[in-house]
Formats: C-alpha cells, structure tokens, sequence
C-alpha cells in the first residue's frame, strides 16, 4: 500500500514546475508583448490548483434576468461569506406584473396623474432650489430632496433590491424570496368602473404563476415577500358582499405570504413599514447634517395640523383639532389641505410647518395611518396619536415600544367630549420633556427613510428598506424552525391583532 505523499512535497513540487514554466514563457515571449498573457496564464494555473485542491469553484453570474442587471456571488466558504443568512432571491417575474402596469401611468389613480412621480426611480421629481426658502427649509444642495409620492413605495423597494448586497441568483441560497408585483396599483388603476373580476384578474394570474414555480414548493409561498403601496385593505375584499378592493390577500398562495405595507389590516401575516418620506440621501453624512438641522431650527408653534377636514366621515375628530387650532391664539398652525393654493404636495410647504411646530397633530383620516407621520417626524417635530392603530400597532419594526419616549397620546375619547384641550395639555408638557423626545424622534429619522438606490456612501445607512428585510428574513427563519418542528403556523398567518388596544 502506497503512501500518501506529504503537503510540503506536493507543495515544493507544485511551485517547482510552476517557476519552470513561467521561465519558459518568458524565454519564449519578447517579454513586453507577452507579459498580459503569461500573468493571465499564472493567474489561471494559481486558481485551478486552488479550486482543485477546495473542491470548489468560483461561480460569478449574472442575475437570470437581463434588465434588472444584478450580480449575485457565491461565496467561497461560509467562515467568510458576510452574506450568509441574508441572502435574498428576487423573482423574474413577466413584466404584466410590473412594468407594464406603471407605464400607462395616466389611469393609475383616477382622480389624480401620476405620470410626473414616476421619475428617477419612483422618487419623483427632484426638488430644486428656485427660491431662499428652500434653502433655509432643505438641505437642497445635497440633490436628496425629492416630490415623492405615497403611492410609490413598491417602485422604490424594488429599485432598492435590485442593488442590494446579497441578491442572489441561486434560490437554494435565499433566506427569503422577493416577489416584485405592483399590486396597489394594480388594484387602484381598476377601482373604480371595473368589476371585481377585472380588479382580481391579474392577481390570480401571478398565484397561479407562482404556484409553478420551483422555488414555492420549499415552504409554499411562506419564505416568500412583497410590497403593497397601499393599505392593507385594499387587499382584502374576502366577502361577496364587498366591493373595495382586490382579493388578493384572500387567495390562498398570497394568504401564505407575507405582506409589506405603508398600513396594517390586523392579520399577523402584514407588517407595516414607513410611508415615503421627500427625502432619500445616498451618505449617511447627509443624514447627520439633517438632524443636526432639526435639532437646532426654532419652533415658533407648540402644535400644528397638516391636512383637511372630514366632515362626513364617522367618528372623525379632525373637525374639533382644527376648532381648538383656530381658537389657539397662534399656538397653533394649520395648513388646510383643501383651501386652493396651500399646495400639500409641495415638499418645501410641508416640511416648513412641521420644522417650525414642537408637536404634530396625526388624527386618522380616511384610514388610520397617515404618510404625515413620517414627514413630521422627519422635520424632527414629536407626532401626537389619537388611536393605537395610528402608530404605536403599525410601525413596531421602526418605533420604540415605549411610545412615550418619542411621542404624545390623546385618546380620542378626550376631544370627542370635550374634555381635552390640546393647548393646555400640550404647553403643559415641560422643556426638559420635550428636548427629550425630540432627541429620541430624531434618533429614528434614519430608520423611516428610503436612501437613494445604488448610491449609499462608504458608512451603510439602515434604513427603512434594511430593516424591513432583517425582520422577513428572521419572520421566514422562525417559520421555517416551526414547520420543521411540526407547530401550527395559524398565529403567523390566519391569526388577527388587536389595533385598538394600547399596550
């Protein structure tokens, strides 16, 4: 029985014949044409002896589709893959599902043209420095300022994923899979004069498609994620006797997903994650520069109220803050969204208000979230809630759970009967207090906003975007350790909570 030949001799042989032939080539060469092949030629000799003696191979590839050119790596070995665990597989899914839809981007919102959104990526227009007053209200001339609309959020994730570190190729790698669907404004281009067959027809077609697909049969669409835009209600028409909104979430391939949305309904399997905010900087020096702004700027309101009034909506206590506003002697700011000229789409409007008030006032409007939230807080102005669902049980990825480190409650009992007045209770509230809870609202401006795609700086910003993929990716892993202890998986998915109660 042979020996087996010892590492430093096979090592010392191995480099002997390499020297042997480098020397060869040269002398065969003119040393100057030459020297690009034979470095060429060493470099490949160098890495099929590693390969060989790893047992591996070095597998560079090109994301399966062609337009979204990503790259995804193979690592080495796992000691040095610092994208192990967080791997993610986006769907190549046909382009009906996406980019078709935001095309004809006229009819996407009835009342309303998107078409001048849909730029840069889905941010939107770039605000631009056409007067002093942007200056002094924005950081314009960093080029991170954008009129970005709410609706956008799935455009803007999915811009993000194409750039994101660890997208891979390899489905067998992911730690959770991406689906790239426009369902909001699928659904929203068919909410009104379309039937619901029309409305779920699109839906349906993808649940189909996904069924077929390898990649669901490893945990059956339960590793799988996606962005909605809207909220979650519009995704939840399961009743016959209903007609808002789209089936989607009550199709039972997408009943075992989990769904990203600017707004939770109350089913365990929908995560709230930040509404768009204007501003989408590419370093985090940039965001530093911001919140050293909203520290220091001079707030000349205690309170302030964006937005308009709902005179026919039940329950509403819009129309009783917007009475105390007037009634409070300039203590308080209101911007009437829907007095002509007050323009709440303008960015520089927006966040003026906000940076010159120390609260802001976020009643639920026609649901029970409002994009305003972020604005607000990104203008370092400390929001007041009215109802648990508002905030505190949407954004628990984001938020502290201690709501009154950063925030104010009022429940919305107290102005309802008149019991509350905003302007005691809020001037009431003490400096010491109040620099307190600015600090720790303005310790989560990084966390509520989505930074440029492709352009982050060298110190990594962890935005809403990062967040939100670290919970899936932890959601998918528990899931995956209860499946394979055979748990019930119905708190995950079929279960409801409770967004009226404060805890």
């Amino acid at each position: 029985m042979m020996k087996p030949v010892p590492r430093l001799r096979l090592f010392i042989s191995v480099t002997f014949v390499l020297c042997l032939f480098v020397v060869f080539q040269i002398h065969k060469s003119d040393l100057f044409g030459k020297n690009l092949q034979i470095t060429h030629q060493v470099n490949n000799f160098f890495i099929s002896i590693a390969s060989s003696s790893h047992h591996q191979t070095l597998n560079l590839t090109k994301y399966s589709n062609g337009s979204e050119g990503n790259k995804a790596q193979q690592p080495e070995s796992e000691a040095t893959d610092t994208c192990a665990g967080r791997y993610i597989y986006m769907h190549d899914l046909p382009s009906i599902y996406n980019d078709d839809i935001i095309k004809d981007c006229r009819p996407l919102i009835k009342w309303f043209d998107m078409c001048p959104f849909m730029v840069n990526s889905g941010l939107g227009p770039q605000v631009l420095e056409h007067a002093n007053k942007t200056s002094q209200v924005l950081t314009t001339k960093t080029g991170s300022w954008y009129s970005t609309n709410q609706f956008l959020l799935s455009v803007i994730f999915r811009e993000r994923m194409k750039h994101y570190e660890c997208l891979t190729n390899d489905s067998s790698l992911a730690s959770a899979i991406y689906i790239p669907y426009y369902p909001g404004f699928d659904v929203s281009r068919h909410l009104w004069g379309y039937n619901t067959t029309v409305r779920d027809a699109l839906a349906t077609k993808l649940s189909r498609w996904l069924r077929e697909r390898p990649e669901w049969n490893k945990m059956y669409g339960r590793d799988h994620f996606f962005v909605a835009g809207r909220i979650g209600w519009d995704f939840r028409r399961c009743s016959e006797d209903s007609e808002w909104g789209s089936n989607l979430m009550c199709l039972p391939e997408f009943s075992n997903t989990t769904m990203l949305s600017i707004e939770t309904t109350a089913w365990t399997n929908e995560f709230a994650v930040p509404y768009p905010t204007y501003f989408h900087p590419k370093s985090l020096t940039e965001v530093r520069i911001w919140q050293r702004k909203v520290k220091s700027v001079k707030r000349r309101h205690l309170f302030c109220f964006v937005g308009a009034p709902r005179p026919t909506l039940d329950g509403s206590i819009r129309g009783v803050i917007i009475n105390q506003c007037l009634a409070s002697h300039g203590k308080c700011k209101f911007l009437n969204c829907n007095e002509p000229g007050n323009d709440c789409d303008n960015p520089v409007k927006i966040m003026d208000v906000f940076q010159r008030s120390v609260f802001c006032l976020q009643p639920s409007g026609d649901s029970y979230t409002r994009r305003s939230i972020f604005d607000s807080i990104l203008a370092g102005c400390i929001p007041v809630f009215f109802h648990p669902g508002s905030g505190y049980k949407q954004y628990m990825w984001y938020f502290p759970k201690d709501y009154t480190k950063y925030s104010v409650y009022i429940p919305d009992n107290g102005m309802k009967n008149g019991t509350v007045s905003l302007r005691d209770l809020l001037g009431g509230i003490d400096k010491e207090s109040i620099l307190r809870m600015r600090n720790e609202v303005v310790k989560i401006i990084p966390k509520i906003i989505y930074t440029k795609p492709g352009l982050v700086g060298p110190k990594k910003i962890e935005d809403a975007f990062d967040i939100a993929v670290d919970r899936v990716i932890q959601r998918v892993a528990t899931v995956k350790r209860m499946m394979e202890e055979g748990k019930d998986l119905q708190g995950e998915y079929s279960q409801t909570r409770d967004l009226k109660k404060l805890e």
